[in-house]
């Protein structure tokens, strides 16, 4: 594949570590350099590339020949990620999406930027994804349903038809939404959750939805900090 494009990983953790690869091997971007914001560098080289000082990106990397792609995965219900891919934005680099060729996504699905479709994902007919959603392997999006932005979906989570899931949240390895269900913003759904009815905003599910009578706030369990 003909490597037209330079990217900069913003991050150097395992998500960035493993964006790299799928980058370097099944894209047309070359990565160049990961960037970390300066309290949290640690080391100065991966995989042969340097670690920069996210605050010095555009003195050592011009935004105009440059996109990005920031690798962090759901800390605190992805605002991290959120963050950073708008600190990008307005140092004026291009977002990256990565959609694997080996992921199922049908013809008319609306899909955001800066996004990352992992492989032997299922996302059927008239499906709304938005920026900054991460797809992790083997999900299924059904039909007509929609994924709001900076959402995190882990592996083998079965969205069903007409669902709608609200901004920052995150889905945990196997959980499942049956037909029509709408879970709110800033929601967690633990491995193997399953839910058959609507979830408001800020709610924390473990195992299956019975009983939202004493909802546990989904922001406090992940430390999101009060004015975020």
């Amino acid at each position: 594949m003909q490597k037209d494009r330079k990217l900069i990983l913003i991050g150097d953790s395992a998500f960035a570590e493993v964006a790299h690869e799928y980058f370097t091997h099944d894209s047309p971007y070359e990565v160049v350099a990961f960037a970390v914001e300066r309290a949290f560098l640690t080391r100065t080289e991966l995989f042969g590339k340097p670690v920069v000082p996210l605050e010095e990106l555009p003195e050592r990397y011009a935004p105009a020949d440059h996109s990005f792609y920031a690798a962090l995965v759901y800390t605190q219900l992805n605002r991290l990620r959120a963050r950073l891919y708008r600190a990008a934005k307005e140092m004026g680099y291009r977002p990256a999406s990565y959609v694997s060729p080996r992921a199922f996504v049908w013809r008319n699905v609306e899909l955001g930027e800066h996004c990352f479709v992992f492989e032997n994902n299922v996302i059927q007919p008239f499906v709304k994804i938005g920026a900054n959603v991460v797809l992790w392997s083997g999900n299924h999006i059904g039909h007509h349903s929609a994924i709001a932005e900076h959402c995190f979906i882990s592996s083998h989570v079965v969205v069903s038809g007409f669902c709608t899931v609200g901004a920052h949240c995150f889905f945990g390895v196997n959980a499942t939404l049956g037909n029509n269900v709408t879970v709110g913003a800033d929601c967690l759904l633990g491995a193997g959750a399953t839910v058959v009815k609507d979830v408001p905003a800020d709610t924390l599910v473990r195992g299956t939805l019975s009983d939202l009578s004493k909802p546990i706030s989904a922001r406090r369990f992940s430390k999101v900090p009060e004015a975020a």
